[in-house]
């Protein structure tokens, strides 16, 4: 598979802001504040693992017409220069006194007028990043302009994937799958699954992925208790079910999909259980086309996997995917909104073992106009043996 060209041309940029602009002016409002990470490289590229570092706030205003503006730490002018944004306004963070809120009133102020309302994400899954007190002082300062929600104009726009994004998506996965074919140089009876952890964080890096920013599984005989727990020094034994679930990146996209190994020869349990979240899926993937309930899915695979009703833990059997692990929609009873082309999906059944124990599976597809399409290869009913 050839690598798409890192980032993108600057038109994608410019089709994202005159999209967001359009969806602004039929919501009424006069300018988006931007400040979490996804938000702002949606809109500009820029793309840096200094937001890992909780000290500095960034900001990126779009204004009712026109290109977006970036009021950032000075630290991040160099990087954001390299992006299509121009109008670039920075302060020397951090400031303990003023860290960029007088600067981001007046950058409001410029591109509204008194009477403008700003828009701020505050549907699901989104956060306000700065502090509050900050966030109250601000407000102050750009009175009697209102701050209201968005209208979730960013989160509908990312809701549908460009051909660019979706390449980007799939060389993600591809990574992770040349990764998950080489479980058996890491995983032996007797390897604890914190090394396993470890080590096929090297795999996925040795691969091609930028970083793994989240890696999650479990080991135990005959099934596992949860997919959240940190990994352990408890060795592999044979019976054992080892699953690994990877949210690596490859130029800002994530992929999220998970395998089952069974350590020596399987069960029939263990057999059986795979080979129906096998099946849940491919059921769900063949019914995903534009048009179909998402909540059609979740039942689809729900009926399959827990046939009695007796609930389960995870909430979802899936969700959206792309420049963050989890993205909006999740696969639910509740959702009863349509799917579309573009949308980037995974489905996640689990199911439950006669020992009380689980098992969970997940994939990463698109939706396409006539149908679905996997962009991670999909797994079959057998599952993956380590001797």
């Amino acid at each position: 598979m050839i690598s798409p060209k890192r980032g993108f041309e600057k038109k994608e940029f410019q089709n994202r802001t005159r999209s967001a602009q359009t969806l602004m002016a039929q919501s009424g409002l006069d300018a988006i504040l931007l400040s979490t990470e996804p938000e702002v490289r949606y809109y500009t590229g820029f793309l840096t693992r200094f937001w890992e570092s909780p000290t500095r706030p960034w900001f990126v205003v779009i204004p009712a017409s026109g290109d977006p503006i970036a009021v950032i730490p000075s630290i991040g002018a160099h990087l954001m220069r390299q992006t299509w944004i121009t109008d670039i306004r920075t302060w020397q963070s951090p400031d303990y006194v003023d860290d960029g809120v007088t600067l981001l009133a007046q950058t409001l102020n410029d591109v509204t007028s008194a009477q403008g309302k700003i828009g701020v994400a505050n549907q699901m899954e989104s956060h306000l990043r700065m502090p509050l007190s900050d966030f109250n002082t601000l407000k102050k300062h750009i009175s009697p302009r209102m701050i209201e929600g968005d209208h979730a104009i960013t989160r509908r726009l990312r809701l549908i994937k460009s051909d660019a994004e979706i390449a980007k998506i799939k060389m993600a996965t591809a990574v992770a799958i040349r990764a998950f074919d080489r479980v058996s140089e890491i995983a032996t009876v007797g390897t604890s699954l914190a090394a396993i952890f470890r080590k096929f964080q090297m795999l996925c890096l040795e691969e091609g992925a930028d970083w793994v920013p989240y890696l999650a599984g479990a080991a135990g005989r005959n099934g596992y208790d949860d997919v959240i727990s940190p990994a352990t020094d408890v060795p592999l034994a044979r019976g054992d079910v080892l699953m690994l679930d990877t949210g690596l990146t490859r130029d800002g996209y994530f992929c999220d999909f998970d395998r089952n190994f069974s350590v020596g020869p399987p069960s029939g349990v263990v057999q059986e259980a795979h080979a129906c979240l096998i099946q849940a899926t491919q059921t769900a993937f063949n019914l995903a086309k534009p048009g179909v309930p998402i909540s059609d899915l979740f039942h689809a695979m729900n009926d399959m996997v827990d046939p009695n009703r007796n609930g389960s833990d995870a909430g979802r059997l899936g969700h959206g995917l792309g420049m963050q692990l989890t993205e909006w929609p999740s696969i639910i009873a509740q959702d009863h909104s349509v799917l579309e082309a573009g949308m980037v999906l995974t489905l996640e059944p689990g199911v439950t073992l006669p020992n009380g124990k689980i098992m969970v599976h997940e994939e990463d597809i698109v939706i396409t106009k006539t149908g679905a399409s996997f962009l991670s290869a999909p797994q079959s009913a057998d599952i993956r043996v380590l001797s």
